[in-house]
């Protein structure tokens, strides 16, 4: 069996990877879809964007970054998310985004893990080891 397998964390891993590839699945079907029309420079600033958030979720996998809060490691994806709205707007067009001030109440529900899962680590999860001395009796 692999490592990835044996160590109990598999749908951890999956989760956190598919959760942010899934962020940004509507910024890689935009730029797709630019790409067709034409809308060279809004396509290819959308992949870029896309290969940008690619790297940065790598870079912060929290398994490798074990003793790191969570929130510290979804910041730089978060950055990236919100830099998926101007483009957007942009692509579109500000008059054809249908944006408004209101359209801001949808970026609550994304703040939802900071509170939930903010402050924990990877290695919160992890089973105690036992300390080879024993229990203190101090």
């Amino acid at each position: 069996m692999s490592k990835v397998a044996m160590d109990g964390r598999l749908g951890a891993k999956i989760g956190w990877i598919c959760g942010w590839a899934g962020a940004f699945l509507w910024v890689l079907i935009l730029s797709i879809i630019w790409l067709v029309q034409g809308k060279t420079l809004e396509g290819v600033s959308g992949l870029a964007l896309v290969c940008l958030a690619g790297l940065l979720v790598y870079a912060t996998l929290p398994w490798r970054h074990a003793k790191t809060p969570f929130w510290k490691l979804m910041l730089p994806a978060y950055g990236a998310l919100v830099l998926s709205v101007p483009w957007a707007v942009w692509s579109f067009g500000p008059q054809e985004s249908g944006l408004s001030w209101w359209s801001l109440a949808w970026v609550l529900p994304l703040l939802v893990p900071f509170g939930v899962i903010g402050r924990r680590r990877w290695n919160d999860f992890e089973p105690q080891q036992a300390d080879a001395a024993g229990p203190d009796k101090g």
